[in-house]
């Protein structure tokens, strides 16, 4: 696998700068910080919600 030196990631960053513009960039930078958020929101709901399941059949078993 190739190492990346700054001088490779400046050419890509540039080369990328090129192809989708700064305000393009800046907006898919946003949505990709959204994104995130949303997916590490959902898999939080999804442990809450198992473990609520969890304390739901233990309390209905006694």
């Amino acid at each position: 696998m190739p190492n990346f030196g700054p001088t490779e990631l400046v050419i890509i960053l540039i080369i990328v700068v090129l192809l989708f513009g700064v305000g393009r960039l800046g907006r898919l930078g946003g949505e990709l910080g959204k994104g995130i958020r949303e997916f590490r929101r959902g898999i939080q709901d999804d442990d809450t919600d198992e473990s609520e399941e969890g304390e739901a059949s233990d309390n209905s078993e006694g």
